[in-house]
């Protein structure tokens, strides 16, 4: 698999990743990553599991260069910034997960978007955020059931109107 066939099947999913953590400028990210992955591959060793889950693990890596970015320069708007319109990009596949998404908190979202959309294992992930596999099954257990709840709250307020 060469760059591009790895940047085709992937990209799509890391830039939700990216939009999904709150990734100040998510294409800028995206491209960061796979400028790593263009400049690594030829050393990568692995099957496509362990290409997927090293893709989005320098796709995690880089969300938080750069939350820690913006903690060290705040951004500041000193007057009002024109609407415009949303970035080309793959639409999400359920808009109403999406929206349930944004119910959880920082570290729920973070833990089931590596489980589900990285498809990485309790233990990878784990490993890549610095909690213990008890930690992240509760966070996982725990945001799942917020999911159900918001999910079918907003179904319910859907039939309602």
């Amino acid at each position: 698999m060469d760059a591009g066939d790895v940047y085709r099947a992937y990209a799509p999913g890391v830039l939700g990743y990216l939009r999904s953590q709150g990734v100040s400028d998510p294409e800028d990210v995206l491209g960061e990553v796979f400028l790593h992955v263009t400049r690594s591959l030829p050393r990568f060793q692995g099957d496509d599991d362990h290409l997927r889950r090293w893709v989005f693990t320098l796709a995690h890596h880089r969300i938080i260069d750069d939350r820690r970015r913006r903690a060290r320069r705040p951004f500041v708007v000193d007057s009002e910034v024109p609407e415009r319109a949303a970035p080309p990009g793959p639409e999400p596949a359920d808009p109403e997960l999406m929206s349930a998404l944004q119910h959880l908190t920082e570290d729920q979202r973070e833990v089931v978007l590596l489980r589900f959309i990285a498809d990485l294992s309790i233990d990878e992930v784990a490993q890549l955020t610095n909690r213990s596999t008890g930690a992240v099954r509760s966070l996982q257990h725990r945001a799942m059931a917020q999911l159900a709840r918001s999910i079918t709250t907003a179904r319910d307020d859907a039939v309602e109107t």
